[in-house]
């Protein structure tokens, strides 16, 4: 594991909710699940305090790193370490290892789980306050993640979530049988294993096991995720508010990305111990 070098990158924008900012640090770092390695970029808060809570960004189907960079410079500019990384084969441009044919949701549960033990050990994290943040399928990823790791978990902040992927690929292939080796989704070409396993398998039994709180935020033109995933969501949750975005689709940006960076700040700040 790499330790993270200086970047002369800093923030001292002032945010709604507090009034302190820090300028931070980032650097590569690299963890590994089994034999593949996992590149992440982590962002550090300097003199916010000797350990600081964590928030762990999973980005979306066919994404990579950088879609979390303006939350992780939001959140380490108020004291958060973040870190952002690549799913061993989420995208034909991943920098960690692994092939867009053997990706699935359970391959990036066990690398959202390599990587959360690896900022679990960083001596300047406070593990009892590591939070999740994903995007689209990072999103629901993050979701059955924290359901399996309730205890270490301490929140979760989830956009516009894919639930809808068990539905597509219901959709797509009637049985297992029908699945070939390869095939075209969406973007990319991507194996038999992303889809053998969605057929049974009911995403909002496995997330529902959170019983903590959860932030969902989605906007209500999502032709990708459709709201009304969220909106389910929030039926299966014990405790989950979700915030819409008039107007906001797959992504956000300018305004919407601005509220969003209030929102998940006002709900990390409230659920940190």
């Amino acid at each position: 594991m790499m330790q993270p070098s200086q970047s002369e990158k800093t923030d001292t924008t002032a945010s709604d909710t507090e009034d302190i900012t820090y300028e931070y640090i980032t650097g590569e770092l690299y963890t590994r699940r089994d034999d593949n390695q996992i590149y992440g970029v982590i962002y550090i808060p300097q003199g916010a305090a000797e350990q600081m809570p964590a928030v762990i960004f999973s980005h979306g189907f066919g994404g990579n790193y950088q879609v979390g960079e303006q939350y992780a410079e939001a959140l380490a500019a108020k004291g958060y370490v973040v870190y952002c990384f690549d799913f061993c084969g989420g995208s034909p441009e991943s920098r960690s290892d692994g092939s867009t044919l053997e990706m699935s949701i359970f391959t990036e549960q066990a690398d959202l789980e390599a990587v959360m033990a690896m900022i679990q050990s960083l001596d300047y994290v406070d593990r009892d306050n590591l939070f999740l943040m994903g995007t689209s399928q990072g999103g629901a990823v993050s979701a059955i993640t924290a359901a399996a790791h309730k205890d270490e978990i301490r929140g979760a902040v989830l956009l516009y979530p894919a639930f809808c992927l068990v539905d597509m690929m219901k959709e797509r292939f009637e049985s297992v049988e029908d699945i070939p080796d390869t095939f075209f989704s969406m973007w990319m070409t991507i194996g038999r294993p992303y889809a053998e396993h969605l057929l049974d398998y009911d995403i909002y039994e496995a997330a529902a096991g959170y019983d903590k709180d959860v932030l969902l935020i989605h906007g209500d033109a999502d032709s990708i995720v459709p709201l009304s995933y969220s909106e389910k969501a929030l039926e299966i949750y014990d405790s989950a508010r979700l915030e819409i975005l008039p107007g906001a689709g797959h992504g956000f940006y300018g305004e919407d990305a601005r509220q969003t960076i209030e929102w998940t700040l006002e709900y990390l700040n409230e659920h940190k111990n």
